[in-house]
């Protein structure tokens, strides 16, 4: 086993936390959990990316932190799929309650530094993760706005 290079409970990570609980677990309704993040999901367009790049932030700063080039593929693959789905109207709202990408990712962080999982270096990854990234916002963006442009009638016809 590994030895965790940052430990668990490092302060610089306290706000990594502090907002991944924010964002996915701060409310509790009959014992279910949610945060923001699917609230924030009502708001066509907005909400979608501000969701992601909230993400994308935590993934940077846990990148910043020691998490591996493998680990933030990882990461990056639950903010996207977390995004692209949460993005459908009604689907994408439910989708969004039971997910949880952040919190799905600070685990992710917890394997890493206690149990030395999902090794590899992010050197030669974490340029083109945000790359892939960056596209997927892009993506998002063109997509919520012809959605919203198309439900409320805006596409010319």
């Amino acid at each position: 086993m590994k030895k965790p290079t940052v430990p668990i409970d490092d302060p610089r990570l306290k706000t990594v936390r502090t907002i991944t609980r924010l964002m996915d677990e701060q409310f509790s309704v009959g014992g279910f959990r949610f945060g923001l993040d699917p609230l924030l999901n009502f708001i066509p367009v907005l909400g979608d990316v501000s969701g992601y790049l909230m993400s994308i932030g935590l993934i940077i700063t846990m990148a910043q932190h020691g998490a591996s080039g493998r680990l933030v593929a990882k990461m990056v693959v639950n903010a996207t799929l977390d995004a692209l789905i949460g993005a459908i109207p009604v689907l994408g709202w439910i989708f969004d309650f039971v997910y949880k990408a952040n919190t799905r990712n600070v685990q992710l962080l917890t394997e890493h530094y206690t149990e030395g999982k999902h090794e590899g270096s992010a050197k030669g990854v974490i340029f083109k993760v945000l790359m892939v990234a960056a596209g997927i916002l892009v993506l998002l963006i063109v997509l919520a706005v012809k959605l919203l442009q198309w439900i409320i009638g805006l596409d010319g016809q």
